[in-house]
């Protein structure tokens, strides 16, 4: 890809994700553009339909988690890197309902998600491992938490003070007895 074309998608997933931030899933692919400072043209080449451009903007989160997660798994203190990460998610989706909004729209990031999965679930082992996390919680549970905590974030009424007490209630539930 040539190097403004790689500037113009960077351009268009960053208006994106703006876009849909502020409107949500049915935000018009035009005011992308518009904030892009692209033709509308060029949003559709990159992104010929708007489940494309969600599915990219998607991709370009759960790469974003994943790498996080595997730096946090590579660096970090196993005791405490999944804590962290949960925590960061669930405040990210507070303030950026994309998070799980649109999760909801019909696009395909299966094997995005499976790179986010992987990573969190070494962080789940590192934990595990280091006595922080209870040897029975399995992935699809941390997973399952993870997802409903991120929701409940993006509702009226989840201010800091409660997804603090929330994940205190979920992390003292993951922890050994």
């Amino acid at each position: 890809m040539r190097a403004d074309a790689k500037r113009n998608r960077a351009k268009i997933l960053a208006a994106a994700e703006e876009v849909f931030v502020a409107a949500g899933s049915d935000a018009s692919t035009e005011e992308v553009a518009r904030r892009a400072g692209v033709a509308i043209g060029t949003v559709f080449r990159h992104f010929p339909t708007k489940n494309d451009l969600l599915a990219a903007i998607m991709k370009e989160l759960a790469d974003r988690l994943a790498g996080e997660a595997e730096t946090l798994a590579a660096e970090g203190d196993p005791a405490t890197a999944l804590f962290t990460f949960f925590a960061g998610v669930v405040e990210q989706a507070a303030g950026r309902k994309t998070v799980v909004e649109l999760l909801d729209v019909d696009i395909r990031v299966d094997s995005q998600l499976q790179t986010m999965r992987d990573a969190i679930g070494a962080l789940l082992t590192r934990a595990q491992q280091a006595g922080a996390v209870r040897a029975g919680v399995r992935l699809d549970e941390v997973m399952a938490l993870l997802t409903a905590t991120s929701a409940g974030a993006l509702r009226a009424g989840w201010d800091r003070d409660l997804r603090t007490r929330t994940l205190d209630v979920v992390f003292a539930g993951l922890r050994p007895r």
